[in-house]
Parts: C-alpha cells; sequence; structure tokens
C-alpha cells in the first residue's frame, strides 16, 4: 500500500530542520484521560480523533522514527488533491484563505455553507465526495462566494467558479459505468482530460506482455496524457510530476533511515528513496520485497502510490501514508491466523487449478496508527494488505495490518442505534453485542491476511486490471470477503482458539447482510447507483446470499410493522452459497473473465433497491448518526532539553478539524 525515505547530513536534519522554535502547542487539547472521540457533526460527516495508544513506551530513537515518517506522509498531502482533481489545490487554497483571513459577519448563515463546504473539501482531499465521488454542490450563492473573496483578496479563475457551481461540470471524480468512456466521464486526474479509455487500452496493449511472471505495476506512478496526438507518461519523481512534495518527501526518509531499528528497515527505506528519485517501477518492485521481508522492530509504515481504486481503469496509485507501531498482545492472537494460511488454501472451495500451491508467509499485526495523511486521510481504512503485485504476494508473501486504534475510535464513537433498529430480534442483538466486535476483528483478519493472498491465475492470463479493468477492484474485495466469510464459521477458528464458539461467526453472518443489504445504503443519494468498489462488493455479496438463502430457506426477508429484517435461518446452508460464490468470483480473477464480472456485478452489486433504500434512509434519518467517519490527526512536537538536543516528542490531540486542516495547508504545501 504504501512507501518511504544522505546519509552525511542526514543526522542533522532533525536538529537542523527543526532547530527553530518548537512550535507551540495545538489549541483546544484535552488529556487522554478525558478522551473525547467525536468532536463534530458536517453533512453526512462525523469527524473523530484517535489515541497512539503506547508512544510513551517506546525509546527516543523510535519516537524519532515515528516524527520523521509521519513528516515524511503529510509532506506528500498536496499531491492526493492534484490527483483527485485538476482544480482541487486552486480551490483548496482560496478555501483556506477564505476561512483564515474572512472577516466579516461569521454567525451568517450563508458563510456558515462556506464553512461546512471546506471542512468537505478537506475530508474528501478535493471537490468530490470521498465515498460517493459526486461532486459538492454548495449551499452559498455564487454572488456571495465572490463578495467573501474579494473581501479577503483572494482570487479563482472564472473557470474555476464556473466548475465549483454547475452541477454538469465534472461532476462525477470516479465513473464506473460500463456503458460510458470510464475516462471521458471521470473528473479524476490520473489522465489529462482528453485521454479516452480506448487511448489508454491501446496504449498498454502495445506495453504489457502477459506473458511476464513478474511485470512491473504498469502506470502506477505516473499521469497519462496526451501531447500532439500521442500518449505520454509523466512520471512522479523528484524530478519530475510532483517533484517540489516528492523532494521534500525524500528529505524525511533519509532522515528516517538514520533511527531504523535495523539493518532491513534501513535498507527497504533506502530503496524507497531510490524509487522515489527515479520513479523506476523496478525499483518499486525491489523495495516492496524488502519491506515484505522487513518484520523485525516495533515501527513499520505505508507511504507511496498504491491503491487504485481512484483510477476507473485501475493502472494508478494514490498517495498514501500510515506510520504504525505495532500492538504486540493484538498481533500474538492474530499470528495463528497466518500461520495457518495453508490450511485454509486447502481447504477452500475454490477450483483445485486456482489454489496456491505454496503459499508465502504473510506477516499479520495489530498496529497502533500514529499518523495518517493522502489518501489514507482524514477518511481511513481499518485494515490493509500490501503489496499489491500478485506475483510479489506468491513469492514473498504479504504484509497485514488491522489498524486497531482507528477501530477503537469507531467503537468509541458508535452507540447501538442501528444495531436495535436494523436487527431481527434479541437474540441477534445480543449476540452482536457479545461478539460484535471480535467477529469484526476476525473477519478483518481473515480478509486481509487469507482472503488477499489466495488463489492465483491462470498461466498466460494477464493481470486483473487488464482483462476486468472496471470490475478488478471491486471482484478483489469481494474474493477477500467471501474467503472470510466462507471461514469465519468453521470450527477451525475455535481450535485455533480464535474464538470461543461459532456463535462470533454468525455475529459476523448477521452483520453482513445487514450491512451490505441495508445499512450502507445510508451513503448513497436517492436515485443513484452504487459506484464505490467496496460498496459494489458488499452489496453483490449480500444480495446474492439473500437471494439464494430465500430459494434454499437458508434466509428469510420478514416484514414487520412496515420494515424489513433479514433473518438468518440455516448458517450452514448460507455458508455453502458464499462458498459457490467465492468459487465463481475466484474463477472470473484466475481466467480474466470480463463477461462474467459485468453479469455478476451489474445484476447484484450496482443498481439499488429504491424501496429498500427509502427505507433505509428513514429508519436511520431519526437515529442522527452519520454514515462516514474520518479524523483528527494527533500532533507530535519536539521536545528539546537545555544543551538544545532533541530529549522527547510529545503527543497533543487537537480538538479543531479546521485549525489542522488550515495548520497542514501553511506547513505542508509544496505544489
Amino acid at each position: 500500500m504504501k512507501s518511504l525515505f544522505l546519509l552525511l547530513f542526514a543526522a542533522c536534519i532533525l536538529s537542523c530542520t527543526t532547530e527553530k522554535t518548537v512550535e507551540p502547542q495545538p489549541k483546544n487539547t484535552i488529556e487522554v484521560a478525558d478522551f473525547q472521540w467525536q468532536t463534530e457533526r458536517v453533512a453526512d460527516l462525523g469527524i473523530l480523533r484517535y489515541r497512539i495508544n503506547g508512544f510513551d513506551k517506546l525509546s527516543l530513537k523510535q519516537k524519532q522514527l515515528v516524527y520523521c515518517l509521519t513528516q515524511a506522509g503529510l509532506s506528500g498531502r498536496d499531491i492526493m488533491y492534484d490527483q483527485n482533481y485538476r482544480y482541487n489545490l486552486a480551490i483548496r487554497n482560496a478555501l483556506d484563505k477564505v476561512i483564515g483571513k474572512y472577516k466579516g459577519n461569521k454567525g451568517a448563515e450563508e458563510w456558515k455553507t462556506i464553512e461546512d463546504y471546506a471542512k468537505r473539501v478537506w475530508f474528501s482531499n478535493g471537490i468530490h465526495h470521498h465515498y460517493s465521488n459526486d461532486k459538492f454542490i454548495p449551499g452559498f450563492s455564487r454572488e456571495y462566494f465572490e463578495s467573501v473573496l474579494s473581501d479577503t483578496k483572494v482570487k479563482l479563475s472564472d473557470e474555476i467558479l464556473d466548475i465549483i457551481f454547475d452541477p454538469i461540470a465534472d461532476n462525477k471524480k470516479v465513473s464506473q459505468d460500463s456503458k460510458k468512456d470510464l475516462l471521458l466521464h471521470s473528473a479524476g486526474n490520473f489522465y489529462g482530460p482528453d485521454v479516452s479509455q480506448a487511448d489508454v487500452e491501446a496504449y498498454y496493449d502495445k506495453i504489457i506482455d502477459n506473458s511476464d511472471p513478474k511485470p512491473v505495476w504498469h502506470g502506477l506512478n505516473s499521469r497519462l496524457v496526451k501531447k500532439n496526438g500521442k500518449i505520454e507518461e509523466e512520471i512522479y519523481s523528484a524530478d519530475g510530476k510532483y517533484g517540489p512534495a516528492i523532494k521534500e518527501i525524500i528529505k524525511w526518509l533519509k532522515e528516517a533511515i538514520t533511527f531504523a531499528e535495523n539493518n532491513a528497515q534501513a535498507e527497504a527505506l533506502k530503496l524507497l528513496v531510490k524509487y522515489y528519485e527515479t520513479g523506476d517501477l523496478k525499483i518499486w518492485d525491489d523495495y516492496n520485497i524488502a519491506w515484505v521481508e522487513a518484520t523485525k522492530g516495533d515501527i513499520d509504515y505505508i507511504n507511496g502510490f498504491i491503491e487504485v481504486y481512484n483510477d476507473p481503469m485501475g493502472y494508478r496509485g494514490s498517495y498514501e501514508s500510515i506510520v504504525q507501531i505495532k500492538d504486540f498482545d493484538a498481533s500474538a492472537r492474530m499470528k495463528k491466523v497466518s500461520e495457518q494460511a495453508k490450511w485454509f488454501e486447502e481447504n477452500s472451495p475454490i477450483m483445485e487449478e486456482h489454489k496456491k500451491k505454496d503459499v508465502k508467509g504473510i506477516t499479520y499485526n495489530v498496529v497502533t496508527v500514529a499518523g495518517e495523511s493522502g489518501d489514507a486521510s482524514p477518511s481511513t481504512p481499518i485494515g490493509v494488505n500490501l503489496p499489491n503485485s500478485d506475483w510479489i504476494r506468491a513469492d514473498y508473501g504479504s504484509k497485514s495490518v488491522s489498524l486497531g486504534n482507528i477501530i477503537e475510535a469507531y467503537n468509541g464513537a458508535a452507540g447501538p442505534g442501528l444495531l436495535k433498529e436494523f436487527s431481527h430480534d434479541v437474540e441477534e442483538i445480543e449476540r452482536a453485542e457479545k461478539h460484535g466486535k471480535l467477529s469484526g476483528k476476525i473477519h478483518t483478519a481473515l480478509h486481509e491476511v487469507i482472503g488477499h493472498a489466495s488463489g492465483q491465475l491462470e498461466v498466460g492470463v494477464g493481470t486483473p486490471k487488464e482483462t476486468l479493468k472496471n470490475y478488478a477492484s471491486p471482484l478483489e474485495e469481494a474474493r477477500a470477503d467471501l474467503v472470510s466469510l466462507y471461514f469465519i464459521i468453521d470450527q477451525k477458528l475455535v481450535e485455533l482458539g480464535l474464538m470461543e464458539s461459532i456463535e462470533v461467526g454468525k455475529a459476523q453472518y448477521d452483520q453482513y447482510l445487514k450491512n451490505g443489504y441495508m445499512l450502507q445504503l445510508r451513503r448513497i443519494e436517492p436515485g443513484n447507483n452504487i459506484e464505490q468498489a467496496h460498496m459494489r462488493n458488499r452489496q453483490t455479496v449480500a444480495s446474492y446470499a439473500i437471494e439464494k438463502g430465500v430459494k434454499s430457506g437458508a434466509v428469510e426477508l420478514v416484514e414487520r410493522d412496515g420494515n424489513t429484517y433479514i433473518e438468518i435461518k440455516d448458517y450452514e446452508k448460507l455458508r455453502e452459497h458464499f462458498g459457490t460464490l467465492l468459487k465463481e468470483v475466484q474463477r472470473i480473477k484466475s481466467q480474466g473473465d470480463y463477461a462474467a464480472a459485468e453479469k455478476l456485478f451489474e445484476t447484484y452489486g450496482v443498481h439499488v433497491n429504491e424501496a429498500i433504500h427509502q427505507e433505509v434512509l428513514a429508519r436511520s434519518d431519526k437515529l442522527n448518526i452519520p454514515p462516514y467517519w474520518g479524523f483528527i490527526n494527533p500532533e507530535m512536537e519536539i521536545l528539546k532539553n537545555e544543551a538544545g538536543e532533541v530529549g522527547d516528542i510529545k503527543v497533543t490531540y487537537p480538538m479543531d478539524f479546521t485549525e489542522q486542516m488550515l495548520r497542514y495547508g501553511k506547513k505542508y504545501s509544496f505544489l
């Protein structure tokens, strides 16, 4: 998923670069003992905070490593904005100045709508919703906004103003409508505005060798543009596109090397620096191998151009960074899952020819997040499995992490409202209250460690981004979910001591069907189809299982008092349906069967049941629970002793999302 950081002068960077006066402690912070999870609500967004548990137990050298890696991550923050849309940086910079400088009537309702708009842009790293991909429609008038721009002496071009207020222009960041040109109908900035889907397919048909057993991930770190009618790549590198930000990332990564916990960690960081300097994708593969094999130490990180969900063609990676501290107690429990990878593969219901013969080491850890940036912030995943290259996974294994303190924050902020409103009966509620947290952790572990690491392509079949195109990402997520669902009620997990009974797995079945079929629809505007890959995955799996389950008697849709409830009558039979779908999904990936992928997702995963959608919106609106959550990052302050040396790194927890975004805009704007 992610990646990071001269040695003669590197040791002085931390002292030299931060030698200026120590920055004042951020305002509005409180002690951990009085920790408040949620700070505010904006539109459909809830703003949370997370704690860096165990930071005080790290050595000073480890804290300095965490600090450098966090600074490296934040240094690339601008990149994500620009990747999401070509005008995002200009709009964000204007909003930063307007919010920071405006001296007019801040009690006016229209001003408050500007504040809300700015928060939504910060939250989504741009003017399109982070999940639905729809462009935000301002709640303020153009005339009022132009008057505020004038009052604060901020300029935006007429072209950009036209786009902000036009509900049609560039209204979808990522289009997954297979009946239209995926690129010409997407506003994302991975391609020039005049580059079409056909242009991209023709370009890669010429340069990709499907017989190569160890292919680089073509296009991962570049923007494809058309110059004089010819397609060219703008490579992300120190001397290429995004150079100023990448040079800043490199500076902090080089410094991080001086605080590395061991040689393997240091060597991986050196390769990451070399990759950023050159943009060479072969070096990216070398780095990923070194990173996967660097398993010792308490600190790890993700930094680079990683996930391809924001590219409708599935080639180009979004910039992101996550800095992690191992949670050793929790990781020890989940190590049992990774140690049994071979057993899970052998007992999977997929076709024998699609099973890996030798499952390489899968490193799984529960971690404490110390900082996030780019595509991982403010909205963050709860689990990550990397690298994404299939051949590296097969030959060298992968690293999987569960973001423990992020899950802790979600649990701290969430209440019981949705559970009680949408559960069929008291038994289901009690099962969730007793086993829900553990079942979620095991589901994530199985999804990341076993799901993403299982299965193999047939010889001569191209990579999924080439064969399955816009369906590659949702299919991969569906495959990983189905692996988890198939095994989570297996007695093997009880034998391994991961759960006391299969009641834990049943709790996940209850929750998964509710979420995939109903609850996630809270995130969709009425009349819209599902576009986001994970949502398409979940609806496909849940809708398929319910359809087959109703026919077999495993599932019943119960109507009571005008509301719909899902009752699972036979968990083992439902498991068989999950297994059948898993076999087919793996076949589609292994054989590169685009037609079957299209049929599967267009049948089950794209179109919304309007009656269920309206019901879900009505039932959930009264609970006032935001469908999306995102985070204010902790902040780190360097403390120096009387000799002027670094004595400690202090962590504080800001309460104000706006203050942090404005501070980031001043400190980490390099593009």
